[in-house]
């Protein structure tokens, strides 16, 4: 049995453990080896590998999905890169469209159920290293992403594990949570990012064409809802934002995965509630969902405040390295 959660005395409530790693965890400098990968529609994804292997190598390839508004400048992208290369796994982070800091090609972002990008990517891999495993984790929206594209492949899914933190299972019950409370400091802090990302687009796109509205009006989009209702859907072929949460949604999805996998999630994650949890026939047989009391969004800091410990990382390893 794994060794259960317990933060770090003094880190116990919701939000230290959400934003302990942004504002104490030192940012470090990983040497990446950058690959702009070519999608099929001309655009392109910006792929940063910590210590890459030749083409053909054996060595298991991890393939990270960050969260909304990560990067590889995120603490928690930075921490396990260095713990699996220690453990003796090669990783690679594939950002989203337009999030390595240059803004993508084409007027199109990405959004929590965009798991075309992803599926190429891994393809690619595939190809690359047919004798390498590969696994994935995802973090938050790439977290959901993820369960969606292995609920999606089921038996066919080229993933021998995966581990999904954090994840919005269900968006509109998590859009409603993040207008709520504490909880609108991170949506202005998140909403205020994309909207400079749209706005970049205006420069190269005629966007006011494509979603209808003017650059100006841009910064007067407050919420998920409201971002997701102007952009996110319309730009991406949904009706509306009620109908991308719904059809984007990995909860729905988590009956049909057969890879191995573990959710890992807390109680008190203060972008969502205990309702966006799956109940027991919801989940498949390959599925492990551990949900901590405690633990924030994607926090888990445990250990002492002068010396932390961050579990997730070592849970991710754990997991990993299990034989099934």
């Amino acid at each position: 049995m794994p060794k259960a959660f317990k933060p770090a005395f003094g880190l116990g409530n919701r939000h230290i453990q959400t934003l302990y790693s942004s504002f104490f965890r030192k940012s470090l400098s990983l040497d990446f080896f950058i690959e702009k990968f070519e999608l099929p529609d001309g655009d392109a994804l910006d792929c940063y590998w910590y210590e890459k292997q030749e083409e053909g190598s054996e060595k298991p390839i991890v393939v990270l999905f960050h969260g909304l508004a990560g990067s590889y400048n995120s603490p928690y992208i930075q921490g396990t890169m260095i713990k699996l290369a220690e453990a003796g796994f090669n990783s690679v982070l594939m950002h989203f469209r337009g999030c390595s800091g240059e803004v993508n090609r084409l007027p199109r972002a990405y959004h929590s159920g965009d798991s075309g990008d992803a599926n190429v990517w891994l393809a690619e891999l595939k190809e690359r290293f047919p004798a390498a495993k590969l696994y994935a984790i995802g973090y938050s929206l790439g977290g959901n992403m993820l369960l969606k594209l292995l609920g999606e492949a089921g038996e066919n899914s080229i993933v021998e594990k995966a581990v999904s933190i954090s994840a919005p299972l269900q968006l509109d019950i998590c859009g409603d949570r993040m207008d709520r409370g504490f909880s609108k400091f991170y949506q202005r802090h998140l909403v205020k990012s994309l909207n400079s990302s749209l706005i970049q687009k205006y420069k190269k796109h005629d966007m006011k064409s494509l979603i209808g509205i003017e650059t100006n009006e841009v910064k007067k989009l407050r919420t998920f809802w409201e971002f997701d209702d102007a952009y996110t859907a319309p730009i991406h072929g949904f009706k509306s934002a009620q109908d991308y949460y719904t059809k984007s949604s990995s909860k729905q999805f988590l009956k049909s995965i057969k890879t191995p996998t573990l959710i890992i999630h807390a109680w008190d994650d203060p972008f969502m509630t205990p309702r966006v949890l799956p109940n027991p026939d919801e989940l498949s047989d390959s599925i492990t969902l551990e949900v901590s009391r405690r633990g924030g969004h994607v926090g888990f800091i445990g250990g002492t405040i002068l010396k932390p410990n961050f579990w997730l990382e070592d849970r991710i390893i754990r997991f990993l390295q299990e034989v099934y």
